[in-house]
């Protein structure tokens, strides 16, 4: 099989993968593991399947210093189903949430989860198109909220907030899709992560939920049976058919990272791809980062020419080059590079030098 025809894919998700776990996976696609079958034949509740889970369970935890108390669900639906969970599971005293909208999708989440209880917005950042994430204190909070909801990083902005917010004793739930395992993370300190999975850690199709125990049985008797955290945690994520395919390949992730040194070392190659791109963005006097500089993202890079149809004719010119996926959202424009866990820093090397060229030929 031939890979030398690669590009350098920036897509926000789904997103580059690890290039040794693609061709792991490619090697083992029809038979894994000499076991005769591919993950996608077999069956869940065969050995070689409870196998994969349990390890990439088991690398997850490890990875992440996940506390004994917490359950880890490889869920499906995408981070969008977790909009409703968390709101069906977690209302469950006073029926009060707040939430920080720092982007579309935690807008998107406060949205749905008003169809379940009180929704107050504590602070958002709308005002200024997202582009920096607000200050809260612990008073800012209902003291009696059920939880307190924010996303960790925000892929279409490319804002990532720069401390966890103080919320005492309430649980803090956290859409951590777009930055998860890209730096250590003090799991005591959340009652909720969720992630969903194509964006830095497999193929579409797994949304990891990592949840407190505490947390789980809580669900109003009508909640429907695959909605409620406790028939995951009760079943080990098996109680229907997982996304086998996407967890096995999570699972190759997970050992990858395992590999290069965990997620401290992945954390200082982020900093190190984000910082070098930054820098050149700020010095170039022909881009422009509109983030706030303490809240940018190390996943999502967002910058713009100022002149949207310069934009486009980036975007295009790149393309040709090997250099894809680089158009920012299509609610905002501009462009977006993402330079997940997977991205070599030499494609971050690539994507400067030819924005330096671009920059000649268009300033």
């Amino acid at each position: 099989m031939k890979y030398e025809n690669r590009v350098y894919n920036f897509s926000a998700g789904p997103s580059i993968l690890p290039l040794e776990v693609i061709k792991e996976a490619a090697d083992n696609l029809a038979s894994y593991h000499g076991c005769g079958q591919s993950v996608m034949e077999m069956s869940h509740r065969s050995s070689e399947f409870k196998k994969i889970i349990e390890d990439a369970e088991a690398d997850l935890r490890e990875l992440m210093s996940i506390p004994d108390n917490y359950k880890v669900l490889f869920l499906q639906g995408g981070g969008t189903l977790q909009f409703s969970m968390v709101p069906l599971n977690l209302l469950r005293k006073s029926g009060k949430a707040d939430y920080i909208v720092t982007g579309s999708w935690a807008k998107k989440a406060a949205k749905e989860a008003q169809k379940f209880g009180d929704i107050r917005i504590v602070a958002s950042s709308e005002d200024e198109t997202f582009t920096y994430i607000p200050e809260v204190k612990r008073e800012d909070f209902r003291a009696d909220a059920d939880y307190v909801y924010v996303c960790y990083n925000n892929t279409i902005y490319g804002t990532h907030f720069p401390y966890i917010p103080d919320t005492g004793d309430i649980p803090l739930v956290a859409d951590m899709s777009s930055c998860i395992l890209s730096e250590e993370i003090d799991v005591s300190k959340f009652g909720l992560i969720f992630a969903g999975a194509q964006k830095n850690i497999a193929p579409a199709g797994v949304t990891i939920v990592i949840i407190r125990e505490d947390l789980i049985g809580f669900a109003k008797p009508e909640t429907p049976v695959y909605l409620d955290y406790k028939t995951h945690a009760d079943n080990d994520s098996m109680y229907n058919t997982p996304p086998c395919f996407a967890i096995h390949i999570a699972g190759e992730v997970f050992k990858y990272l395992k590999k290069m040194g965990g997620v401290p070392a992945m954390h200082e190659v982020d900093v190190r791809k984000a910082g070098k791109l930054y820098a050149y963005i700020d010095g170039s006097g022909f881009y422009k980062s509109p983030v706030r500089e303490k809240d940018r993202s190390l996943m999502n890079v967002v910058f713009v020419t100022g002149d949207a149809d310069m934009d486009k004719k980036f975007v295009a010119a790149a393309k040709e080059q090997g250099l894809v996926n680089l158009n920012g959202h299509r609610s905002i424009g501009g462009m977006r590079a993402s330079i997940y866990n997977a991205m070599p820093e030499e494609g971050v090397d690539k994507l400067i030098e030819f924005m330096e060229e671009f920059r000649k030929a268009n300033q």
